[in-house]
């Protein structure tokens, strides 16, 4: 344990960090197994770099998180994280309802804020004010090769537009500064579903530290998400794919049954304020705990 008395607690500064420092928050969640990609760092500082702020000791990081806003419609709050050596001293507890406070400061007044909560800190988050709207449930499987379907195909640059309107019926709201970046990843994968040339579904699937992680997996019914699930299936060669799926869509755990899923960790979607309104029978998976 770290000797830190509450008067330094105190003259603690809550600053903004640079990419560096959001950089060194996606090490720390590597360690923490939350089991981030290589270059998510990159994205998300596209999407918001006003957006992540924490404590330094001496020039050191030592606590941080995310509040990321989107076009000041909708917050996120993510990447909560204190040094092992700085727990239970006070110091997480204040970090995130500073983050809280600046995130409603950067919002429209009346905007509701999400966050995905582990189980431990879920009362915690409670007494903050968000509420649990369902849980999240991360599974595993390992790759597998099926036969490619007609209607399933890569996402090109003609398609981001209907990908942008597809994604804003399930995620509430519009996040073109993030998908944007997001589909151009390196190393990762995008599919499609079309039929008459209407856009009814969409995956992307991203490497990650253990493997790859689709994120999201979007459709209008089950039929569409398991050929997508196939296809993302097929894309990892002999890497293990992760999905987070809402349990508030029977669909999506009958998809997790019959492909035989193993859980890994769950989480709880939470909001202060009203839930966005999202067509919940399309998410079959979830796009990421730190930015929704």
């Amino acid at each position: 344990m770290i000797n830190f008395n509450m008067d330094q607690l105190s003259k603690m500064f809550f600053l903004k960090l640079n990419f560096d420092g959001l950089k060194e928050l996606v090490k720390w969640a590597r360690e923490e197994g939350w089991n981030p990609g290589p270059h998510d760092a990159d994205v998300y500082w596209a999407t918001d770099p006003d957006g992540y702020y924490g404590y330094y000791k001496e020039g050191d990081l030592i606590a941080g998180g995310s509040i990321v806003s989107y076009a000041n419609e909708f917050g996120f709050m993510g990447f909560f994280i204190v040094k092992p050596e700085y727990r239970s001293l006070g110091i997480g507890r204040k970090l995130w309802y500073q983050r809280r406070d600046t995130l409603i400061s950067r919002l429209n007044k009346g905007a509701s804020i999400g966050m995905d909560g582990v189980v431990a800190m879920q009362a915690f988050y409670e007494k903050g004010g968000f509420d649990i709207a369902f849980r999240d449930i991360r599974y595993e499987k390992m790759a597998e090769t099926f036969l490619p379907v007609k209607h399933v195909s890569s996402i090109s640059d003609k398609d981001i537009q209907s990908v942008l309107e597809y994604d804003k019926q399930c995620f509430g709201f519009s996040r073109p500064q993030f998908l944007h970046p997001w589909l151009k990843m390196p190393d990762n994968k995008t599919f499609k579903y079309t039929e008459q040339g209407q856009l009814k579904g969409y995956a992307i699937v991203r490497k990650v530290y253990k493997g790859y992680k689709i994120c999201p997996l979007f459709a209008d019914n089950l039929t569409i998400a398991e050929e997508l699930y196939k296809a993302c299936l097929n894309s990892v060669g002999a890497e293990p794919l992760y999905i987070d799926i809402p349990e508030i869509n029977k669909e999506a755990i009958a998809l997790v049954e019959m492909y035989n899923m193993s859980y890994i960790y769950e989480c709880a979607r939470m909001y202060f304020g009203k839930a966005p309104k999202m067509e919940m029978n399309k998410v079959f998976g979830i796009t990421s705990f730190e930015l929704g």
